[in-house]
């Protein structure tokens, strides 16, 4: 069943929207008599998320945390070009 409350009395009585909305009830929010939002329930998740599961499929440079020269990272932020500089010249 969906319940509609103005704005004015979602404020002073948001505690027991809540319980309301977490209980399975939907409720509409209006202002001006215009419905503006929707006070749902979360979804909750079936099953606790398990870390891990990328083993073998990402691979990662050995280099990947060494520091960056300045040059280069200027040009991450597009300060500078990245060129190869010559300097036997």
């Amino acid at each position: 069943m969906t319940k509609i409350v103005n704005l004015y009395q979602a404020k002073t009585q948001l505690s027991q929207l809540v319980k309301e909305a977490s209980a399975g009830e939907e409720i509409i929010i209006a202002k001006g008599g215009k419905p503006a939002a929707r006070l749902v329930a979360l979804a909750v998740s079936k099953q606790p998320r398990k870390p891990g599961g990328w083993e073998g499929q990402v691979w990662m440079a050995e280099d990947f945390d060494e520091e960056v020269s300045v040059d280069e990272l200027g040009a991450w932020y597009g300060q500078t070009p990245l060129i190869d500089r010559d300097d036997s010249a």
